[in-house]
């Protein structure tokens, strides 16, 4: 019997032959989060602040499947501490090669009321996309994430 790290290993190779990047390195929220901003900003063409970045990540996070793959899919809007307007994409909607491929594993996201560990997570252009969850020899995607 495959054990459950084992097959989580085989899809981080499998996803790696497939051009994703293996970060070993992001293996909390504040990586993830730090990873996303980075992205995030260099997509945009923008620094965002501390506090615009924290607002922001609270509007895109979406439980909702469809809104969130809408989120994903469509041009978005935010307004800036000094009123300016930023109109911005989670993802290169245009290019879509051009997107940045990665995989994750074993994401350790604490907080006050729980300990979550995900096994494996696919990150396009940094937000979290999918999380895998493995079972005995296949994988079933659990849900949508959105950080």
């Amino acid at each position: 019997m495959t054990k459950e790290h084992q097959i989580e290993e085989n899809l981080i190779e499998q996803l790696t032959a497939l051009k994703y990047k293996h970060r070993p390195d992001i293996t909390d929220r504040k990586s993830l989060e730090l990873n996303f901003k980075t992205k995030f900003e260099a997509l945009n063409r923008v620094r965002l602040s501390d506090s615009e970045f924290l607002r922001l990540r609270e509007e895109i996070i979406e439980p909702d499947v469809f809104a969130a793959s809408k989120l994903l899919r469509e041009h978005q809007y935010f307004q800036r501490e000094d009123g300016t307007p930023l109109h911005y994409t989670l993802v290169n909607i245009k290019d879509w090669c051009k997107n940045d491929f990665e995989v994750i594993g074993q994401l350790r996201m604490n907080t006050e009321n729980s300990n979550q560990r995900y096994d494996v997570i696919l990150l396009i252009t940094s937000p979290p996309s999918f999380h895998f969850i493995s079972i005995i020899s296949q994988f079933t995607v659990c849900q949508q994430l959105m950080l």
